[in-house]
């Protein structure tokens, strides 16, 4: 750190990227992210009512006051970490688009990445938010904007892996009524584990969406 003066003489610091010392940015970055796993860690873990500013902010390492200078509110910090792991989400989708196959194994191969992005605590936190919002007003205000986005962009990236054209008739409902079975599965997955009849369930689906997608 080194001193220098402003324009009307005040003394000013600046940061200087001295060996072994993180740049104050990447130390704010890294904090911000911090903040965003353990706000979704605690949502799955202890649900809405447990994942309070405090409760992150100590789960994450820092002070409250820090947490709160990143994400004033407490909407506002769920909020992120539920738009933050959905963009992980589909990053991770993307990432493993090169490795699919070609012809009717690659609808059954991106269906099933699609069910997998419905499970796990990520999809379990998000579930938390979406039924407080249910009955917070206030909270709804920010998750819808938010759940439209990011249904925007799976839709999106269904399109993209499946390498669908919905220029044809009913194509893209096929691709939303896809995306609507992967959460629905993974809502049932919560409660019971009854991987006999989803095989069965995402078999047929995968055979009907193909059709779909292949029929001009």
């Amino acid at each position: 750190m080194r001193v220098g003066r402003g324009s009307e003489g005040d003394r000013i610091e600046l940061e200087t990227a001295a060996p072994g010392r993180e740049p104050r940015q990447d130390r704010s970055r890294a904090t911000r992210r911090r903040l965003l796993e353990a706000a979704v860690e605690c949502l799955s873990e202890v649900g809405f009512s447990g994942a309070t500013v405090g409760a992150v902010a100590r789960r994450a390492g820092v002070s409250r006051g820090a947490a709160q200078h990143h994400f004033p509110t407490r909407e506002d910090l769920l909020t992120a970490a539920l738009l933050h792991m959905s963009e992980n989400r589909l990053a991770e989708l993307r990432r493993r688009a090169a490795d699919l196959p070609d012809g009717g194994a690659r609808t059954g191969a991106v269906v099933e990445m699609l069910i997998d992005a419905y499970t796990g605590p990520e999809f379990s936190a998000a579930l938390q938010l979406w039924a407080a919002a249910a009955s917070d007003p206030g909270l709804r205000s920010h998750v819808i904007p938010l759940e439209e986005h990011v249904g925007r962009e799976a839709h999106r990236a269904a399109v993209e892996l499946l390498g669908a054209d919905e220029t044809v008739p009913g194509v893209r409902e096929a691709v939303q009524a896809t995306l609507d079975l992967a959460r629905g599965l993974g809502l049932a997955s919560l409660l019971t584990d009854d991987e006999r009849r989803r095989r069965r369930v995402v078999g047929q689906w995968t055979r009907m969406l193909h059709q779909a997608l292949t029929t001009h």
